[in-house]
């Protein structure tokens, strides 16, 4: 059997994305950096952002859905007056406006775009269509339909106003939420035309831009075991789901792929626990009401 190129190396690395850099890149570079078997990320970030960038790696692969599916908080700038083909910088102006909305127009219409709305995702973008991405259709010029789908969006707020053209905002957004396509609805609502001329991401599920370390300071540390210190531990992703403690000899049983019988204390049916052992992470386990049954386990 053929050895896995890699070191065993499981965490999760907040990395803060600099522009400019694509989101498989950076999984590439901080995967080579610490010399993981493997790597992904929780949750795509436009090569034009920055931000928190969720790296797992090792056993955090197998965490990475509860951070896709966790809430995304950003900041953005929407620049009012030119519709470019991605939706912000980087494309062709599409369409001009001589319209600026002021504050007040702009806080009257923020609230049609909290809750649950409609959302048509911007061309530009890694969706498939017919197994094809839609980023490589549109860039062959080829014309890109999609869909309208549902999305959450929790809180959008006005919070700058550098000038005329420009205005900033907070948003905190649920998964499969496309900033880009929100300024261009916006814009729109408001009677203009924009793109997004900034955006960070701030937040994503657990992880904050508060913990992130950049890449130029990833780099610097050099080598294990200084790199290691930058490693949050693979449960993070799951600190919002309950914990429950468990002997050696439970925890072997689920390690095996075996249930786990409950006499007492057992969470109800339908409930999804992180398992542990110590200060260990054995598995994420479903209950029936009686027994526990694994979900996921962890070779940590």
């Amino acid at each position: 059997m053929r050895k896995r190129k890699g070191d065993k190396i499981d965490g999760w690395v907040v990395l803060d994305k600099p522009v400019g850099l694509g989101s498989t890149p950076a999984v590439g570079k901080v995967r080579r950096l610490f010399g993981a078997q493997k790597a992904g990320h929780g949750g795509t970030l436009d090569p034009l952002a920055s931000g928190v960038l969720p790296i797992a790696l090792g056993e955090a692969t197998k965490t990475v859905p509860f951070v896709m599916d966790g809430r995304k908080e950003y900041r953005f700038t929407l620049c009012f007056g030119e519709a470019r083909s991605t939706e912000d910088l980087e494309g062709d102006v599409t369409a001009t406006s001589d319209v600026r909305p002021d504050d007040r127009a702009i806080r009257a219409a923020l609230a049609a775009f909290v809750g649950t709305i409609e959302q048509t995702p911007p061309a530009f973008s890694a969706l498939k269509i017919e197994g094809k991405r839609a980023y490589d259709l549109a860039r062959a010029g080829e014309v890109v339909e999609l869909k309208p789908r549902p999305v959450s969006i929790e809180r959008l707020e006005l919070v700058g106003r550098p000038d005329a053209d420009h205005a900033d905002f907070v948003v905190s957004c649920g998964k499969g939420t496309y900033i880009r396509s929100l300024g261009r609805d916006l814009a729109q609502a408001l009677g203009s035309v924009g793109h997004l001329s900034f955006l960070r991401r701030t937040a994503a599920g657990p992880f904050r831009e508060e913990a992130a370390i950049s890449l130029s300071k990833l780099e610097a540390l050099g080598h294990i075991p200084a790199l290691l210190g930058a490693l949050a531990p693979v449960g993070t992703a799951l600190d919002d789901i309950p914990a429950l403690a468990l002997t050696e000899a439970q925890a072997d049983r689920l390690r095996q792929g075996q249930p786990v019988l409950l006499t007492r204390d057992v969470p109800p049916s339908g409930a999804l626990v992180r398992a542990e052992a110590g200060s260990r992470l054995v598995a994420l386990v479903r209950s029936d009401g009686v027994a526990l049954k694994p979900v996921r386990v962890f070779n940590l």
